[in-house]
């Protein structure tokens, strides 16, 4: 079996955290039966109660389908001190059911809790979101107030469920451009806490994509865990012309299917054969309302894959 394995996320079937998102969407059940049909051997969690939140009915739900449990997001206000103490209660919530879950269906494969901002909610950052200017960033209390937050919680999830959590730096969040992904990354403990490395998230926070296989070496001791996600280059110039918002941006297609845009796939795949990747990568999708047809995006999705050789 190859050491790389090819999952999907809810997000690709419109399952997303932001507010605007939650009517209107399908059930888990058919999300998860088009994800195993397309071709893809696990899914993360998506929201708080899309999947079941009882251990054992969720783990079935993944075992009939012969699929693996590989994570599950929350997004957590780390800048609000305030902020900290529920979202470790919501996050440890979720640990725990990953844990159970993951558990039950005795796989291999290592899920992760994937901790992240609560993207989409600061009007500065979402209004601004592939065009971010230092001034628009975190202070230097406000960074020590996000780092010692995350540490608290990457903490209390690994000694109470064994699980270890990446961070999600994207668009939207005060984790967007590279040199906020630097900062985060010193401000925190390299044993307690690993980034997910998302390929369009950074190609838009970037303002190319040039810079994504330099950022694999330049994160190659932090990067546990990748999401493969496309950046259409003429919709991220047109919303950096246009001052199109987060939302208008994905709208407009700025994450395109796999292939579509400007990620170069094949030299990340080169990469994470040569540092010896194994386990998944969680393709991510993203679909709001009315953006078309989800099953058979993620067909193409995983047909492009194959056709690189993943």
């Amino acid at each position: 079996m190859n050491a790389i394995r090819i999952g999907n996320a809810p997000c690709s079937w419109g399952a997303l955290e932001f507010a605007e998102t939650q009517t209107g969407r399908l059930d888990c059940t058919q999300m998860l039966d088009e994800l195993a049909e397309t071709g893809y051997d696990g899914s993360e969690l998506g929201d708080w109660g899309f999947m079941p939140t009882d251990p054992a009915q969720l783990s079935e739900e993944f075992r009939r389908r012969k699929l693996s449990l590989t994570g599950a997001f929350v997004g957590v206000a780390l800048r609000n001190p305030a902020a900290h103490a529920p979202g470790l209660e919501q996050t440890l919530k979720v640990a725990r059911l990953v844990s159970d879950a993951a558990a039950r269906l005795d796989q291999d494969a290592e899920p992760f809790l994937v901790l992240a901002d609560d993207n989409g909610t600061d009007p500065v950052r979402t209004g601004n979101a592939g065009r971010i200017t230092p001034a628009q960033g975190l202070g230097d209390d406000a960074w020590r107030t996000f780092a010692a937050g995350a540490v608290r919680i990457a903490s209390a999830v690994r000694d109470e469920t064994g699980l270890r959590t990446v961070f999600h730096h994207h668009c939207a969040g005060f984790v967007e451009t590279p040199d906020e992904i630097d900062r985060f990354l010193a401000e925190t403990d390299p044993g307690l806490l690993g980034l997910v490395f998302d390929t369009g998230h950074y190609a838009f926070g970037a303002g190319g994509c040039d810079a994504v296989v330099d950022a694999l070496d330049r994160y190659a001791g932090r990067i546990w865990y990748v999401h493969f996600k496309d950046c259409h280059p003429d919709v991220m110039r047109d919303a950096r012309a246009q001052g199109w918002d987060y939302f208008e941006s994905v709208r407009r297609g700025v994450f395109s299917e796999l292939g579509q845009g400007c990620v170069d796939f094949p030299a990340v795949r080169d990469w994470l054969i040569a540092h010896n990747y194994t386990g998944f990568i969680t393709v991510e999708q993203d679909v709001l309302p009315g953006m078309g047809s989800p099953r058979q995006s993620a067909q193409r999705n995983r047909q492009y894959l194959h056709a690189i050789g993943l």
